[in-house]
C-alpha cells in the first residue's frame, strides 16, 4: 500500500511539474525515478572516462568503417534504387535485420555527440540518414530487404510485406531506428532522421491496432515496443504508447492467428507470464518495454508478470557475472538452474538488454537491488563482451574457455558491436535517478554531475578510483542551502550478498562493514531497499565520504547448479575475477584453490591493462609417467571483463576446490598433438582432442564439435598428425543433445587414412557404433599415416557432434 501510495504521488508531482513548466508533450504518467540528462553527467577520469574515450575514438569510427565496408549502407542506397526503379540490385548482407546495426550506430554516434561536439561526425551521420530517407517507401514503409527486390526477398522476409511476423525483423529494425532517431534529434537538434522515423511509426500505427480493418499482428523480435516509447516521449503523442502497449497487450493472444511459441515469448498473454523462456535479447526488451507500459499507464497488472519473471531469472537463470540466456541453440533461457559454464551463451546483446530493463525496475520501485544487477552486468558479462581495444567483440560470454574463444572485430551477424558502442556512450544517463527532492546515487564513477530537483540545481562531484577502490568523496553544491536527500547505493556485495535471491552466497563472512561520513561525521549504517538515505539542508562544501570495504571473496553456487558444485569463484568488489592460461602455466582446469587458501589483492602494471588482480597458493594436479602428481602452485586471477586479449587458452570463473573437480593435466596423446580441421560450418573444433573425458554425450561443461543448423549432410573432421604414425585404433565419443537441442548420434560413419594425396578407407569389420554415452571404437588393419579422417552421416532431419576424437 505505501508503494502505491507513493507511485501516485509520484505520478501526480509529476503531472503539476510538467503543467507548471508548460511541457504539454510530457507523459502525465511515468516513473516515480526520474533520469538525469546525459548531458548532465561526465565522467572526468577514471575507470568509465576510460571506457567512453575509447568508445569515442575507436568503437564508433571502426562501426561505422564496418558498417560500411560489409555493404550494410550499400543495401539502403539499393532500395533507393529500386524506388527509382532502377533494378538489379541485390540484397548485399546475410540478415534482413542488418539495417538495425546501421540505426544502433547512429544512435551511439548521437550519444557521443551529447557528450563532446564533432562536426565530421554529424556529418557522416547526416549523409547515412540521407540515404536512409532515400530508401523510405513513399507510404513511409522502410526495410531494405524487400524494397530492392521484393520478388526476391533473403531468408526470413516472405513474400509480401507484414507475411511472415515471425522471422522478417521489419518491425524490430524501425524499433531499434525509432531509438536512434531520438537520440540524433536530442543530440543535434535536428529533424531530419526524426520525420523520416515519424513518418513510419505514423504507418506502422495506421496498420497495426486493435480497430476493425487492422493488422492483429505481432512482431517475432521485440524492441519496437521500446522505440515507439521514446518516439511517445519526444512527441507526446499518445498514438505511440497506444500501439506500443497494443502489441504488448497483443502478444500471447492467437484470435486470428498462430502463436510464435516460448521462443518469442508469444505463447500466453505477457501478463500472465511467470517464468523467463525462450530467446533472451527478445525477453529482455520485451520485459523493458511492458515496464514502460506499467509506468505510463499506471496499470499495476504488468508488473505482477515482471516482478514474476524478474525473479525467475535472478534465483534460477542468472550468471554470476550478470549475463542471461545459457542456451546457445535458442540464445536464450534454459531450464532452471542449467548454467553451463563453457557453453553458456551469455550474448552480449542479452546482457545489455538485462541491465536496461533492470534499470527501469529501478526507476519503478527505487530499490538499489535493480541497479546491483545493473552493476555487475556492466562491469563483467557486458564489459566481457567489449575489448579493451575498442574494436574486438564477444558474441557470447561463456565462464571457461578451453582456447575455442577469440575475440572478433564484426561479425556476420553483428547485433552486439553497436549495442556495445551505444551502452558504452550513454553509461553516465544511468548514474543518478532524481524523485522530487531525493537525489539517487547509482554508479559510483569520477565525475561530475547537474541534477534538477525540487529543491533546485544540484551539483555534485565523485572523486573515486572505482572499482580498483572503494573509497568514493562525493562533493554537494546545491545552487543555494535547501534541504533534499541523497540517496546512497550500498552495493550488496558490500553488505555481504552478490545477489538479490540464494542463487549465489559468499563462503565466508563479510567481515569489515560499508562506512559513510557527511562532513567527517559518521552516519548509521541503516540503508534501506539498498539506499542509505541522508536528508539534510545541504549547503556549498559539504562532502559525503564513502568506504566499501573490498576483500577478496569466495562465491558458492546454488547446489542445484551442476556445473559449480564443488567449486568456487572469486570477486572483488564489483569485480567477477578468471583464472586465464596466460598467468597460471598454460591451464586453469588442473588447479585446486582450498576454501583456506589465503588470497591477496596486488595491482599489476602489465598487458592487457593495469588493473588488480588475485593471487594465492593452489594445488596443480599433472599426469606424469601414467601417474598424477601434486604439487603447489601459484594462482593468478584477472578480472573477468579483461580475459581473451593475451590469446587463446584456458579460461575458468569458477575454480576446483575439491580435489575431483580438477582434470589432471594429462600428459600429451598422437591425437592431442595434431591439427584438427573439420568441414564447412563446423563449431567448437578444439574440443575433439582437448583430452576432456566427457560425462555423457550431453556433457555440455566443457566443448564439443558441432555441425548445427546442418541436418542431414555427410560432414569431415580430420587429424594432421605432427609426423608420419602407426595406428590401428579409433574411437568416437559423440555429442547428442536430445531434449535441449538438435544434435543426435549420426546415422553412420566411416575412416579414412591419409596416402600420399589420398584418403583410401581403413581396412575393419567394423561395427563403427554409433552409440550414445560411450566411445565407440574401432579396430584396423595397422597403417603408417600422416592423417586420418572421419566421414559422417547426419541423421535426417538432425546434426550432429563430437564429445572427443582418440586415435591408437
Amino acid at each position: 500500500m505505501k508503494n502505491s501510495l507513493r507511485f501516485v504521488i509520484g505520478l501526480f508531482a509529476a503531472a503539476l511539474t510538467a503543467a507548471a513548466a508548460g511541457c504539454a508533450a510530457k507523459p502525465t504518467m511515468d516513473y516515480p525515478v526520474k533520469d538525469v540528462p546525459l548531458t548532465a553527467v561526465k565522467f572526468t577520469d577514471g575507470f568509465w572516462a576510460q571506457r567512453q574515450r575509447t568508445d569515442i575514438a575507436v568503437t564508433i569510427a571502426h562501426e561505422i568503417k564496418m558498417s560500411e565496408e560489409t555493404k550494410r549502407l550499400a543495401n539502403f542506397e539499393l532500395a533507393a534504387a529500386a524506388l527509382r526503379s532502377e533494378k538489379g540490385g541485390k540484397f548485399q548482407t546475410r540478415y534482413p535485420f542488418d539495417d538495425s546495426d546501421v540505426y544502433k550506430v547512429i544512435e551511439a554516434a548521437s550519444y557521443v555527440l551529447m557528450l563532446e561536439k564533432n562536426a565530421d561526425l554529424e556529418r557522416k551521420l547526416d549523409e547515412w540518414i540521407a540515404k536512409i530517407g532515400a530508401a523510405q517507401e513513399p507510404d513511409g514503409y522502410l526495410y531494405t530487404a524487400r524494397t530492392i527486390d521484393p520478388a526476391d526477398t533473403p531468408r526470413m522476409a516472405g513474400a509480401e510485406r507484414w507475411v511472415n511476423l515471425k522471422d522478417s525483423h521489419e518491425l524490430y529494425n524501425v524499433g531499434h531506428m525509432y531509438e536512434a532517431a531520438v537520440a540524433h534529434h536530442q543530440a543535434t537538434g535536428k529533424k531530419n532522421f526524426l520525420d523520416i522515423a515519424l513518418r513510419n511509426a505514423d504507418f506502422i500505427a495506421e496498420t497495426f491496432g486493435p480497430a476493425e480493418g487492422q493488422l492483429k499482428l505481432v512482431p517475432g523480435h521485440e524492441e519496437i515496443e521500446i522505440g515507439l516509447v521514446r518516439l511517445y516521449r519526444a512527441t507526446g503523442k499518445k498514438k505511440y504508447l497506444d500501439l506500443a502497449k497494443f502489441f504488448i497487450d497483443e502478444r500471447g493472444r492467437a484470435a486470428g492467428r498462430t502463436l510464435y511459441g516460448t521462443y518469442a515469448q508469444d505463447h500466453k498473454p505477457v501478463v500472465e507470464q511467470e517464468e523467463a523462456v525462450g530467446h533472451a535479447v527478445r525477453a529482455a526488451y520485451l520485459y523493458a518495454g511492458a515496464t514502460d507500459i506499467a509506468a505510463l499507464t499506471g496499470d499495476p497488472k504488468y508488473m505482477e508478470a515482471m516482478n514474476a519473471v524478474w525473479d525467475d531469472i535472478v534465483s534460477k537463470k542468472l550468471y554470476l557475472t550478470g549475463g542471461i540466456g545459457a542456451a546457445g541453440g535458442i540464445e536464450g533461457f534454459g531450464p532452471a538452474y542449467d548454467l553451463p559454464n563453457a557453453t553458456g551463451y551469455a550474448e552480449t546483446c542479452a546482457t545489455i538488454a538485462y541491465a536496461l530493463w533492470n534499470h527501469r525496475m529501478f526507476r519503478y520501485y527505487a530499490d538499489g537491488k535493480y541497479m546491483d544487477l545493473f552493476e555487475r552486468a556492466a562491469y563483467n558479462a557486458f564489459l566481457s563482451g567489449a575489448g579493451l581495444s575498442g574494436d574486438l567483440f564477444f558474441y557470447p560470454n561463456p565462464l571457461a574457455s578451453y582456447g575455442q574463444h577469440e575475440r572478433t572485430p564484426w561479425f556476420t551477424c553483428a547485433c552486439c558491436p553497436p549495442n556495445v558502442a551505444r551502452f558504452i556512450a550513454a553509461m553516465g544517463s544511468f548514474a543518478y535517478g532524481v524523485e522530487g527532492n531525493r537525489v539517487y546515487v547509482n554508479l559510483y564513477a569520477q565525475g561530475t554531475a547537474e541534477i534538477p530537483t525540487g529543491a533546485g540545481q544540484v551539483f555534485l562531484t565523485q572523486t573515486t578510483e572505482y572499482p580498483w577502490k572503494g573509497d568514493v568523496r562525493i562533493h554537494i553544491a546545491p545552487a543555494k542551502p535547501a534541504e533534499f536527500t541523497v540517496c546512497l547505493r550500498i552495493p550488496g556485495w558490500a553488505l555481504g550478498r552478490p545477489v538479490p535471491s540464494d542463487l549465489y552466497r559468499y563462503g565466508e563472512p563479510t567481515g569489515e562493514n560499508p562506512v559513510v561520513m557527511v562532513n567527517g561525521e559518521i552516519v548509521p549504517m541503516k540503508p534501506e531497499k539498498g539506499y542509505l538515505s541522508i536528508t539534510r539542508t545541504w549547503r556549498n562544501g559539504d562532502s559525503l565520504e564513502i568506504t566499501l570495504p573490498m576483500p577478496v571473496r569466495r562465491v558458492l553456487a546454488h547446489p542445484n547448479i551442476k556445473d559449480n558444485v564443488g567449486r568456487a569463484a572469486l570477486e572483488r568488489g564489483p569485480l567477477v575475477y578468471c583464472a586465464e592460461f596466460a598467468d597460471n602455466q598454460g591451464s586453469t582446469s588442473h588447479l585446486v584453490l582450498d576454501d583456506g587458501a589465503p588470497l591477496a589483492a596486488e595491482w599489476r602494471t602489465e598487458p592487457p591493462v593495469p588493473m588488480i588482480v588475485v593471487t594465492g597458493p593452489a594445488v596443480a594436479y599433472r599426469v606424469k609417467g601414467g601417474r598424477v602428481a601434486a604439487e603447489t602452485q601459484r594462482i593468478t586471477l584477472i578480472p573477468y571483463f579483461a580475459w581473451a586479449h593475451r590469446g587463446k587458452g584456458e579460461m575458468s570463473v569458477w575454480i576446483a576446490r575439491e580435489r575431483d573437480k580438477a582434470r589432471p593435466l594429462p600428459e600429451p596423446t598422437l591425437a592431442s598433438k595434431a591439427r584438427a580441421s573439420a568441414s564447412e560450418g563446423a563449431k567448437g573444433l578444439p574440443a575433439v582432442n582437448d583430452l576432456f573425458e566427457p560425462a555423457d554425450s550431453n556433457d555440455h561443461s566443457h566443448g564439443y564439435l558441432h555441425w548445427w543448423p546442418k541436418k542431414g549432410t555427410v560432414e569431415w573432421v580430420e587429424y594432421a598428425f605432427e609426423k608420419a604414425a602407426k595406428i590401428s585404433e579409433t574411437s568416437v565419443y559423440w555429442f547428442d543433445d536430445t531434449g535441449r537441442g538438435e544434435c543426435r548420434v549420426p546415422a553412420s560413419w566411416t575412416a579414412f587414412y591419409k596416402a600420399g594425396d589420398d584418403w583410401l578407407p581403413v581396412l575393419s569389420p567394423g561395427p563403427f557404433g554409433v552409440a550414445k554415452d560411450a566411445y565407440n571404437t574401432v579396430r584396423f588393419a595397422p597403417v603408417t599415416t600422416s592423417g586420418l579422417r572421419l566421414e559422417i552421416r547426419l541423421q535426417d532431419n538432425f546434426s550432429a557432434g563430437i564429445q572427443e576424437w582418440k586415435v591408437r
